[in-house]
């Protein structure tokens, strides 16, 4: 067997993108202070579970800043960030670049957190513009590795997805359901914003899939809208399932703790799957990367990468690997490694 065989597979199969973490299936929203310490504690223990992070937790300064109060919020959002345990996976959404929050939002957050953040979220982006302007605030503050990730939520933002996608800064775009279809001013009726609904009205399902074709072709990662259906799992389930399977979503927004599990259920590869991946990858490590076949079928380099992504996707998700593909994920990081 050569050197090759001995090679991790994320390095031979993804080549270059193989030293980018993978990020969490699942980003959970909270704003008011018990709920966001609440979150921090759940991430912790879900952590520990695990093995790593399984969720984001994004603080939340546009929807949880009560008004007139934006600055203490920020500060306190601040200070759970620096508060977090070591290794938490923390993030701020603050106010759209136009408010007169955001310079304070962002001079506070990223200023005093940064190294604490795994990104910060923009509402509302509707333009490379507006990315350029959060760009420049977080510079200022410090924080120039610091990800973006963006909410597309108007026809007119879908419109500039891929633009939006292609800048070097943007790491995930995630839709905006509500006021998407609020965008349209009665337009899209009301079943529009529902669990089911928005699979079904064609302007809707256009964003969703102008948003995850422009995520895709840019290498960024499409994250699903809410369901605010919070109390019903099946429909959470059922949703979360055909943002995966039919509109390509590699991640999805949680509200309510409830819906982080049937997201990390959903959005996981089902034992079958994981199990066929591991027997390929194993199969190809042995043949030093050659193509084999499998049940008559061959595969190559080209369907060895999807079976490793199905690998990488169920350890995302928090799912029992088989034991001959268990060495190759380090836990408490998240993703594959070399």
């Amino acid at each position: 067997m050569s050197t090759a065989a001995h090679v991790h597979p994320a390095t031979v199969l993804l080549g270059a993108q193989a030293g980018r973490q993978a990020i969490p299936v699942c980003d959970h929203y909270s704003g008011v202070e018990v709920r966001m310490r609440k979150s921090l504690q759940l991430q912790q223990e879900m952590r520990e579970e695990f093995g790593h992070c399984v969720f984001d937790v994004t603080l939340d300064c546009e929807d949880g800043a009560p008004v007139g109060l934006e600055r203490e919020h920020a500060a306190l959002v601040a200070r759970l960030a620096r508060e977090a345990a070591p290794g938490a996976r923390v993030a701020a959404r603050v106010h759209t670049v136009d408010h007169p929050a955001f310079a304070n939002d962002v001079a506070t957050i990223a200023g005093e957190a940064w190294d604490r953040l795994c990104h910060i979220m923009i509402p509302k982006v509707e333009s490379l513009d507006d990315v350029e302007t959060a760009v420049r605030a977080l510079d200022a503050a410090g924080a120039r590795e610091l990800p973006l990730h963006a909410l597309i939520e108007s026809p007119a933002a879908v419109h500039r997805a891929f633009d939006i996608a292609s800048h070097p800064r943007i790491q995930s775009l995630s839709f905006g359901l509500m006021d998407f279809v609020s965008a349209h001013g009665g337009a899209i009726p009301a079943s529009g914003m529902t669990s089911a609904g928005q699979f079904e009205h064609p302007l809707v399902v256009r964003a969703k899939l102008e948003i995850a074709s422009a995520c895709h072709a840019h290498g960024k990662v499409p994250s699903h809208c809410v369901v605010t259906e919070f109390s019903n799992a099946d429909a959470m389930q059922a949703a979360a399932r055909r943002a995966s399977r039919e509109f390509g979503y590699t991640r999805m927004w949680s509200i309510h703790p409830a819906q982080i599990r049937p997201i990390l259920a959903a959005l996981a590869p089902d034992d079958a799957e994981i199990a066929r991946a591991a027997r390929i990858i194993t199969a190809a490590v042995a043949a030093d990367w050659a193509p084999i076949s499998e049940d008559g079928v061959l595969h190559d380099r080209a369907s060895y990468r999807y079976f490793w992504q199905v690998l990488d996707r169920a350890h995302q998700t928090g799912r029992v690997l088989p034991e001959q593909a268990r060495g190759w994920f380090v836990t408490d990081g998240g993703s594959a490694v070399a």
